[in-house]
């Protein structure tokens, strides 16, 4: 669920952030359906940053995040979503992918990539369709929307960010870069 920043971040080398998604998913998820996940969802956030302005083609970004993530029931979760890119009707979809009912990467990654794929560029379109199939909502919707706001088209919309509450204080100095903070005074330091 919160892996899709760190792929992003490696958007110039999806191999490297299959490699970084692994690393950051062993503390957490030992199983390897959910280190899988975490590297399906990490490699799709780094192919949809890498594309820029222009939205992946859903296939073709499909078939490109299939070439880097291992076997496993992920990986047949993702290929099952490939053949249904064409479908509609998200109860269907969500019916046979799964939707997070059973909390586990293999019933939540394959639909959550099949929904930000068919949506990058319109967060909302994205956020609702994932929201309309149930099962675990927040970690759907989280992963979608960690995936399609990786596209510098695919950011909430304006009216939505309008009414979030500000960022903390340290969380703005997390925008900053090391060089535009001063040290802070003690030993060894200067």
């Amino acid at each position: 669920m919160r892996v899709a920043p760190l792929g992003a971040w490696y958007a110039d080398d999806p191999a490297e952030a299959a490699r970084q998604a692994v690393l950051s998913a062993r503390p957490t998820h030992q199983h390897p359906e959910g280190i899988a996940g975490a590297v399906a969802v990490s490699v799709t956030a780094a192919l949809v940053a890498a594309a820029g302005a222009t939205p992946p083609e859903p296939a073709a970004l499909l078939d490109a995040v299939l070439a880097l993530v291992p076997r496993s029931a992920v990986e047949v979760g993702l290929r099952r979503a490939a053949s249904m890119l064409d479908y509609d009707d998200v109860t269907t979809v969500a019916a046979v992918l799964g939707c997070g009912r059973r909390t586990t990467a293999q019933d939540t990654v394959p639909f959550t990539i099949w929904s930000a794929a068919r949506a990058v560029g319109d967060f909302e379109r994205a956020f609702w369709t994932t929201a309309r199939a149930g099962g675990d909502i927040d970690t759907t919707c989280a992963i979608v929307g960690g995936i399609v706001a990786a596209s510098p088209a695919g950011a909430p919309p304006p009216a939505w960010r309008e009414q979030t509450e500000p960022l903390p204080a340290w969380a703005e100095l997390a925008c900053e870069t090391p060089a535009d903070r001063p040290l802070p005074p003690g030993p060894g330091l200067r």
